[in-house]
């Protein structure tokens, strides 16, 4: 009996959701820029018995029996992880990007230091800082932002940290879709005595194939989830560089400990050996290939939006992802064209942009990237083709507008019309006769 009839037979309700996920993805294309496709090397690594075992500790140092195979997979995930990334130091065991950076908070900080990172409506992550997160509620927050052009705001960082003398000063973002400025923000943290964490959760696989600067020459620590552009499981690392144990020696330790016995108990080891096995696949030649692909489909996918006349965030990008803004339609219309692409079998996330008129629960811009689309094999021609779908589903839905009082009600009424929309439908369908052409598996 193979693994698909043992759970169809075990739980057919888990599996028809599963098959129609399946589906839903090789009918249409996958254009959210953390999200990828994974290897059925790894997923065969993320399914496997390995989930079965304790193994609080690291190698060498645990606190269970048994666990000697364990510790191989382990110590194949670190090392490949060095190598890739090229440091001395690395944490496999954070069960994703959020507990990473939290352990570095934990590891280098005290309750109520100073840190500053991307202003989270400017593109930044929750856990840089904003209001509502722990970074924000346990330490002191000083956010920083991106000018009008879209570009991180560089004489502002400065300003900031000359003022409040943070201890720690974060790069990375969910949302930015430029190269980051690694040198010029190292050379600010170094200047007031900052720690410089850079968190490369969406660029790790671009780093890895040499298509974007790697941040390891300027930053103290590095952390990174392992799904996005890398195309692992979904988990998380935590690395220090030679600047950083420069700095202080004891920081592997610091973040050993934050880890567990700080924040984590025992690690999800079917997740690292997953992700030993995607550190892998992104040491091979081919990689490179496809984090260059990843980029030129992005820039002209961009390039092709704005020859249709949609508004780019920064007017395009230097990585795997753009933002739309869609503020001349007026403010929070980033659902209505999210919803209709959604029907068109094109996915996509609404997303503030910076200096949103809107709220995030109705912003007015849209995310979107290559990464998916490439790993499927598709090139530039397939992105014009892509382009020309979105510019056609944004001039159906150009007509609707957020409405001051029941927004309820208006976007129910509107989910109907689109339902009806022929225009989309039509695209449904060309969407689809391209999806097949580039099968997932």
């Amino acid at each position: 009996m193979s693994r698909k009839d043992r759970l169809r037979k075990a739980d057919p309700e888990v599996f028809n959701a599963i098959r129609s996920e399946l589906r839903r993805r090789k009918e249409g294309l996958e254009l959210i820029p953390s999200e990828n496709i994974t290897s059925k090397a790894v997923l065969e690594a993320l399914g496997s018995i390995l989930t079965d075992k304790y193994s609080e500790g690291y190698p060498g140092r645990r606190y269970y029996g048994g666990n000697q195979f364990i510790d191989v997979v382990e110590n194949l995930a670190i090392e490949r992880a060095k190598k890739a990334f090229g440091v001395p130091y690395a944490n496999v065991q954070p069960y994703s990007g959020s507990p990473a950076n939290m352990a570095v908070y934990f590891g280098v900080l005290s309750p109520g230091n100073v840190v500053m990172g991307q202003n989270l409506l400017d593109g930044g992550h929750l856990t840089h800082g904003w209001k509502t997160n722990f970074s924000s509620l346990f330490y002191k927050s000083i956010p920083y932002h991106v000018k009008k052009d879209g570009y991180i705001d560089l004489e502002e960082v400065e300003r900031l940290a000359k003022e409040n003398k943070p201890k720690l000063i974060w790069c990375g973002a969910t949302s930015y879709p430029r190269e980051f400025p690694f040198e010029a923000l190292g050379r600010i943290a170094d200047d007031v005595g900052a720690y410089f964490a850079c968190d490369i959760a969406h660029i790790a696989g671009l780093i890895i194939g040499g298509a974007h600067k790697s941040p390891v020459p300027f930053a103290h620590i590095i952390t990174t989830t392992t799904h996005k552009t890398l195309r692992g499981p979904r988990g998380g690392i935590i690395m220090v560089t030679e600047k950083g144990l420069k700095k202080d020696p004891e920081l592997p330790n610091k973040i050993d400990k934050a880890i567990i016995p700080g924040l984590q108990g025992g690690p999800h080891n079917h997740q690292t050996a997953a992700i030993a096995v995607a550190l892998a696949e992104t040491l091979k030649p081919e990689f490179r290939d496809y984090a260059s692909q990843v980029v030129k489909n992005a820039r002209v996918l961009a390039y092709e939006l704005m020859q249709r006349g949609l508004k780019l965030v920064s007017d395009g990008t230097d990585n795997h992802m753009m933002l739309v803004d869609l503020t001349s339609e007026g403010p929070g219309t980033g659902v209505f064209f999210q919803e209709a692409l959604d029907m068109a079998g094109i996915t996509v996330n609404k997303n503030t942009i910076p200096a949103d008129p809107s709220s995030p629960f109705y912003p007015s811009g849209i995310r979107l990237g290559s990464p998916t689309v490439t790993t499927q094999g598709m090139k530039e021609d397939e992105m014009k083709l892509i382009a020309g779908f979105i510019a056609e589903v944004y001039s159906e839905v150009k007509k609707y507008r957020l409405p001051e009082g029941d927004k309820k009600e208006y976007l129910a009424t509107f989910r109907q019309e689109i339902r009806r929309n022929r225009t989309l439908k039509r695209i449904r369908n060309e969407v689809k006769s391209l999806a097949k052409k580039f099968e997932i598996y």
